[in-house]
């Protein structure tokens, strides 16, 4: 279900490089979440997706909206398929200190970096931050790009973060998210004219949590 959409979305129609956050509650950021691998305890995917979003708010951070979960196919060699999520959310966290508080959420699910494109319980990426661009570190697990490197050809990213934030623009590209969504499924709706049956849809049914 998607929660709160219309109290963010004037705010982020620009990003903010070097000013303060636009809001005293502070920076918006979105965030995706991910996972393919059943929990001990929280269980499958779409639970797992749920129990971290209150474990950020157990964390303090100020969780403004929640995009309907959708299902995608593996990227990498594993098999599973993946629950895919965003949310919008509040706090006065810099990037840097707020990737150390999602990286501790994965770890406390249970989340191993050995594996880049293995199964994973729990993952949780800074996809668009309200100040602009961030760039820094470059330890093997430090560095952090924001915007995400990646997100603008992922379909499990863009149709989430497009639910609930259609008019956030890409600081790199000036596009929306709703933008970005509609030229990458162009994209892939030309791909597959181009080779029928080639392969499934990389963004699989859409579905509740």
């Amino acid at each position: 279900m998607i929660a709160a959409r219309s109290s963010m979305a004037a705010s982020l129609r620009t990003s903010r490089p070097g000013k303060g956050p636009a809001s005293p509650s502070g920076w918006a950021y979105l965030i995706a979440l991910g996972s393919n691998q059943r929990h001990h305890r929280h269980g499958a995917p779409r639970a797992i997706l749920a129990a971290a979003i209150e474990a950020m708010r157990v964390a303090g951070l100020c969780v403004e909206a929640v995009a309907r979960v959708i299902q995608s196919v593996p990227v990498g060699p594993s098999w599973r398929r993946y629950a895919n999520g965003a949310v919008l959310l509040r706090t006065h966290l810099l990037p840097t200190q707020l990737l150390a508080v999602l990286q501790q959420i994965e770890s406390d699910f249970g989340r191993r970096r050995a594996r880049r494109w293995g199964t994973r319980v729990l993952d949780l990426d800074i996809v668009l931050w309200e100040g602009g661009c961030w760039r820094s570190g470059g330890a093997r697990f430090g560095f952090l790009q924001v915007p995400h490197p990646a997100f603008r050809q992922r379909g499990f990213v863009l149709g989430p973060a497009m639910a609930i934030a259609p008019l956030w623009r890409d600081p790199a590209t000036g596009f929306t998210l709703r933008q970005l969504h509609s030229r990458l499924t162009r994209r892939a709706h030309a791909l597959r004219g181009a080779h029928p049956g080639s392969g499934r849809d990389p963004c699989g049914p859409v579905g509740g949590p």
